[in-house]
């Protein structure tokens, strides 16, 4: 009896959904119960079950029942490659490795279908293998680590999209930079010296082009490697560690002995010097950066803030500072003076920004100390109103020089005026007819030099924040995102060392290339492959032929050789025919 109750329970008593529904429907519409008392029964709500026997009304033909495979099974071909993937496993290869070995025998099964019969038969994933253990066969090419001691200067030719850096060669080599950076106490070791990883990151300045997007991919190029003086460039975490191994007190002391070894070059400071901050966009989460506005995307969001100094005559970075809070932003311009005092004995002789860089009592130390400026004010309503009441008497124009013809003779008012925090008096120039609609105010302690000359000045600031702008660009400040993320001091300073390179290869070829643009030096003399030949006492760099080659020639970079102390001693050639 219990016999026959155990076997009528497997029928009456579902043990999955599908038995579950079957038997609830043949209830319904074989032994006539009613929905309610199907729904009660097998554990349905009467809703549910009227919509499920709803369906089944409309598709009686549905299938409850899995059908009985038939045939032999499992083939002996089948079974024969089952077992065959099972010992190839035996030998300790992978996944991939027996898909492999199948395809070379003709019996194709992917990575997958393997691991699908691995798995049935219980083998777990293979740990982690060296090389060694791996079976024999075509494998990545693997670069060397980065090792001074390992640099190659046997005899040999080879060829280089890099080309173009051998250009700043003579200007590294005249600066003695491995002096430099040990007197400034940078980081190094032995495998990759101070001298050896700032030429690595001043490679990837020089080249121009986002910094994420060739170090990685040009780690076999010799001619890179040989560049910064080393076997093969250092990897992207490597030069990312490396920034943050350098003690911020070092970059000071860096920036004043390199711009005192660039001026036996040629590169002399100048008189003014154009002062702006820029703030470089942070993407990440991180609760310590604060919010500054970016001219870029008119807003503001969270970002680093940095302050450039560019000299006007030069039309190069002289001074940049990161380590800057919202509490000391009105004081960088003088933090600046003391730098230039420092470096050169004397303050700057004047100085030109806008109207948010400082305050009005900063204004009264400048004048104190005897430099001259010139900045905008801010413009109020009350302020405005006053100017527009005044007669057009109180007006006179002046005549531009290098102003477009339709803005060459604005109306200027001349004043003198009293400002809260400054003792005695300023001038105050307020400009209409310039190409704006409100006037522009320029304020300064300058009272000898026409009105004229100051409007001049400060128009040239326009288009010198341009060229700040495309040097920013250029070299790729602005790349927090990069794969190689640097510190924002290190690569600031990076950036003010390059941009000084370029000026000086700018001056050196001249026509015109002493007022380019960095981005057009690059164009036209510095983006060149080239064959470079490593011989016993000299390495030849022979340039491909291009328009602009005659131009390095009659700069005399053809002439001399250079020693390069670290590729010891060996003179550069450069061929540039």
């Amino acid at each position: 009896m219990g016999k026959q109750q155990d076997i009528r329970s497997a029928f009456l008593e579902p043990v999955n959904a599908a038995h579950r529904q079957y038997e609830a429907l043949r209830a319904h519409f074989v032994d006539g119960l009613s929905p309610g008392e199907a729904a009660r029964r097998f554990g349905y709500t009467v809703g549910s079950f009227r919509v499920m026997a709803c369906r089944f009304g409309k598709d009686p033909h549905r299938r409850f029942f899995i059908e009985p495979v038939r045939g032999p099974g499992r083939g002996a071909a089948k079974a024969a490659l089952h077992d065959h993937v099972v010992a190839l496993r035996k030998q300790n290869l992978s996944v991939y490795d027996i898909s492999a070995v199948l395809s070379s025998e003709g019996q194709g099964m992917t990575p997958a279908g393997v691991s699908l019969i691995l798995k049935r038969e219980g083998f777990a994933k293979l740990p982690r293998r060296g090389d060694e253990e791996r079976p024999a066969g075509k494998r990545p090419e693997k670069a060397a680590v980065a090792d001074v001691r390992e640099l190659d200067l046997t005899p040999r030719t080879f060829r280089t999209r890099f080309g173009g850096l051998f250009l700043f060669t003579p200007f590294l080599a005249a600066v003695d930079l491995e002096r430099l950076l040990g007197q400034a106490q940078f980081p190094g070791s032995e495998m990759v010296p101070p001298a050896e990883a700032v030429r690595s990151l001043l490679a990837l300045k020089l080249f121009g082009g986002a910094r994420h997007s060739h170090v990685m991919g040009d780690v076999f190029d010799e001619g890179l490697a040989l560049f910064a003086g080393l076997n093969v460039i250092p990897k992207r975490s490597f030069l990312t560690e490396y920034s943050c191994r350098v003690d911020p007190a070092a970059y000071p002391v860096l920036l004043r002995l390199w711009f005192d070894a660039l001026r036996s070059l040629g590169l002399k400071p100048g008189h003014s010097f154009d002062l702006d901050f820029h703030t470089i966009p942070f993407h990440g989460d991180d609760a310590l950066v604060e919010k500054h506005y970016v001219s870029k995307r008119s807003r503001r969001q969270k970002g680093l803030l940095a302050f450039i100094a560019n000299d006007a005559a030069n039309r190069t970075f002289c001074y940049v500072n990161a380590d800057i809070r919202k509490g000391t932003v009105n004081d960088q311009v003088l933090d600046f003076v003391r730098f230039w005092k420092d470096r050169t004995g004397s303050v700057p002789g004047e100085l030109i920004f806008d109207s948010k860089l400082t305050t009005y009592g900063n204004l009264n130390r400048l004048n104190g100390m005897g430099i001259e400026f010139i900045t905008l004010r801010r413009r109020s309503a009350d302020m405005l109103a006053r100017i527009h009441a005044l007669p057009a008497s109180a007006w006179r124009r002046v005549q531009l020089a290098n102003v477009a013809r339709a803005y060459a003779t604005p109306r200027v008012l001349d004043e003198r005026i009293h400002l809260n925090g400054y003792d005695g008096r300023l001038r105050q120039l307020s400009i209409l007819d310039l190409g704006h609609e409100e006037p522009t105010i320029l304020l300064t302690n300058q009272r000898r030099r026409s009105a004229a000359t100051l409007i001049e000045r400060y128009a040239r600031r326009m288009i010198i924040e341009n060229g700040i702008a495309d040097t920013i660009d250029f070299f790729h400040m602005d790349a927090l995102s990069s794969a190689v993320a640097m510190k924002v001091n290190c690569d600031l300073v990076l950036t003010l060392m390059a941009s000084s390179l370029y000026r000086l290869l700018g001056n050196k070829v001249g026509n015109g290339y002493a007022r380019a643009t960095s981005r057009h030096i690059f164009r036209d003399l510095v983006q060149a492959t080239a064959q470079v030949t490593v011989d016993p006492h000299e390495i030849t760099v022979r340039f491909q032929k291009r328009a602009h080659n005659p131009l390095l020639v009659a700069a005399g970079l053809a002439e001399a050789a250079t020693p390069l102390p670290w590729l010891a001693g060996r003179r550069l050639r450069l061929c540039l025919g």
